[in-house]
């Protein structure tokens, strides 16, 4: 508990059915559904007589649900949850993110934080940290490969675990350019580690010498990757249009004029409304910015004697049944060795635990 002359802080416990609905009720007349699963830490600020000002809660790098009593909203109140926060996060990570409306802008960069982009009129996207988007940009400087020849292409990609599905598009994309980037999605998101889906991919290509692995990092990121929660009066297709604009900015803006990207390359999706629509999306955004949207179709295998799309569900759903025939004719033969030395036990593990939380 941290006090000043105006307000005290308290850190509620996020197992407590009581602090929780405590959380939720303020939250709920503000516009908010306060999901206590979707944070790790949260505080609780109050005047001296034991009036609840405000809130706001963290979930890794990024700072979610802060929200102050309107009749507040013109004191500090603001100014100490969202430094207590950010200080509790740079301890971890030394970098902070926050999602918010436009108007907001002002507040956070008050307090020292950095617009990154923006997908008006609902969605923002603030740093706060020792590095930032230019580090990364530093980064990218680092691994480019120089192309006089021809075209350059760009491919994102979870993999999880990486199938014969990512590998058709990506030896698509290598055969039709002279130099592609394969950005890895590298939030901790997934049943592999990024570092598995990493070596994986890389085994995968290895057959490719015009195909460079670049690292995700904070900015290159899944739809599953962004808040919406402050988003609750609005459309899915609405929310998920400006997810995909705010990605495509911080792509076209930081990203692709670094590397020298032309095309980007999708798979069709084939079974995940949301990423459908993601990729409907970027097909209408890219254009503007003079990239290249190709979306290829997905690779289909003949199995149990009919054609079926490969996809990566499909994979981790038949290692939850155990099922190593069908997953062996979805995978590559060095994805196949990956898992079987001794990587399988625990990606089965892993699997079973995240079909246990729903």
């Amino acid at each position: 508990m941290i006090e000043n002359s105006e307000f005290r802080i308290e850190e509620p416990d996020l197992t407590s059915r009581y602090d929780t609905d405590l959380i939720r009720r303020f939250l709920s007349p503000l516009g908010f559904y306060f999901d206590e699963t979707s944070v790790e830490y949260s505080v609780i600020l109050y005047t001296l007589n034991d009036d609840i000002v405000g809130v706001g809660s963290c979930q890794g790098k990024i700072l979610k649900y802060v929200a102050v009593s309107p009749q507040y909203r013109e004191s500090g109140a603001f100014a100490h949850i969202v430094t207590h926060l950010t200080e509790h996060v740079m301890m971890r990570y030394q970098q902070a993110f926050v999602f918010t409306r436009p108007e907001n802008i002002t507040r956070f960069d008050a307090l020292g934080y950095r617009h990154i982009a923006s997908a008006d009129p609902l969605m923002s996207v603030l740093e706060f940290g020792y590095t930032g988007i230019s580090d990364y940009q530093n980064y990218l400087r680092s691994i480019k490969k120089e192309n006089i020849k021809g075209s350059t292409a760009a491919i994102v990609m979870n993999c999880n675990p990486f199938t014969l599905g990512h590998q058709y598009l990506i030896e698509k994309a290598s055969d039709e350019n002279e130099l592609v980037y394969l950005f890895v999605v590298e939030e901790e998101r997934s049943t592999f580690k990024f570092s598995d889906r990493w070596e994986m991919i890389e085994a995968g290509i290895s057959h490719l010498s015009n195909v460079v692995l670049v690292k995700g990092s904070a900015y290159v990121v899944s739809c599953a990757t962004f808040p919406n929660y402050f988003l609750k009066n609005e459309q899915p297709d609405t929310i998920t249009q400006k997810q995909a604009e705010l990605d495509i900015n911080i792509f076209c803006q930081y990203i692709a004029p670094v590397l020298g990207i032309q095309i980007r390359y999708v798979g069709t999706e084939n079974y995940c409304a949301t990423t459908s629509f993601y990729n409907k999306a970027m097909k209408l955004l890219l254009p503007g910015y003079g990239i290249i949207f190709k979306e290829i179709e997905r690779k289909e295998k003949v199995i149990d004697s009919s054609k079926e799309f490969i996809s990566a569900s499909k994979v981790r759903e038949a290692i939850a049944n155990r099922d190593y025939s069908r997953m062996r004719k979805l995978l590559p033969e060095t994805t196949i060795n990956y898992l079987e030395s001794a990587k399988l036990a625990v990606a089965e593990k892993a699997i079973e635990l995240s079909l246990s939380r729903h």
